[in-house]
């Protein structure tokens, strides 16, 4: 990404708490992203010739939001670093636009008309759409947070927020999505993860595990046999800034061993190392 502050924007509200996009944004080719011009649910794609971000693969970003000001602001900026934009001006033309263009991460409001965006995560997640998603929240709305988080999101940032911080989120996810992108699904013991479609059995029993549970599973998998410490499985499981606590992990693992292992008193597949962290073994 390049250093210069001339191709990324801040996005930051007014004094109605309305998210607006800076002044100082980077302004498109006269009639290039007029609001006249172009529609609500739409594809667009770089035209000038940057680098392709997270390696050769080009990125499709979809884009939830209904501001017409921020949506545009991030359409720009994202197309400016080299990835491919789709958008939605709502909940229900979101889920559309993601089951039509199935894109590498999604980017989605909170506040939003028909379908809100913790709706619109509840539902994309339970259909098993998997991809990585950011949601875009008030600051103070931290029931918002915490809630968007439990219902699967991945991580989320408070308005305003700087289009640099969004970037590196960005790119955090997808090289997270890299690595454990080959595992689609797992079989140890008596158990059954099938990690893209979000269905878990034990036993031909149905396993109910929630969307956080589903991704720490599936990044201990990722690491099988290698040790993972509780910060590393916030900072990739949680995402940074979501969770301040270490107790968070050992919490949510202590539930999946009920679910997962024959023993909880003497697990056999997810290991603690005692001072350090946690180890998957099949």
């Amino acid at each position: 990404m390049k250093d210069g502050s001339s191709s990324l924007s801040d996005v930051s509200s007014n004094s109605s708490g309305e998210a607006t996009s800076s002044t100082q944004a980077t302004q498109a080719p006269t009639g290039s992203i007029s609001p006249s011009s172009a529609p609500d649910l739409h594809t667009t794609s770089a035209s000038s010739s940057k680098t392709v971000p997270i390696g050769a693969q080009k990125y499709i970003v979809a884009i939830i939001e209904d501001d017409e000001s921020v949506r545009r602001s991030l359409e720009l900026n994202f197309e400016l670093e080299g990835y491919d934009v789709v958008s939605a001006c709502d909940g229900e033309e979101g889920i559309e636009l993601v089951n039509r263009h199935n894109p590498d991460i999604i980017i989605l409001d909170v506040m939003m008309p028909k379908k809100d965006g913790l709706q619109t995560c509840k539902e994309l997640r339970s259909a098993g759409v998997s991809t990585p998603l950011i949601l875009l929240t008030a600051r103070s709305a931290e029931v918002d947070k915490v809630l968007g988080l439990e219902l699967g999101a991945d991580d989320y940032l408070a308005k305003p927020f700087g289009m640099r911080e969004l970037m590196a989120r960005v790119k955090a996810l997808l090289r997270r999505l890299a690595q454990s992108r080959d595992i689609d699904t797992v079989q140890f013991s008596d158990v059954v993860v099938d990690f893209k479609a979000y269905r878990a059995h034990r036993n031909e029993q149905q396993l109910e595990l929630s969307a956080r549970e589903y991704r720490l599973l599936k990044y201990l998998v990722a690491k099988s046999g290698a040790v993972v410490t509780r910060d590393e499985l916030l900072d990739e499981v949680w995402g940074y800034n979501s969770y301040p606590s270490t107790r968070t992990v050992d919490n949510h693992i202590a539930r999946l061993r009920q679910k997962i292992e024959q023993d909880v008193a003497e697990p056999r597949h997810i290991i603690t190392v005692h001072g350090v962290g946690y180890k998957f073994v099949a």
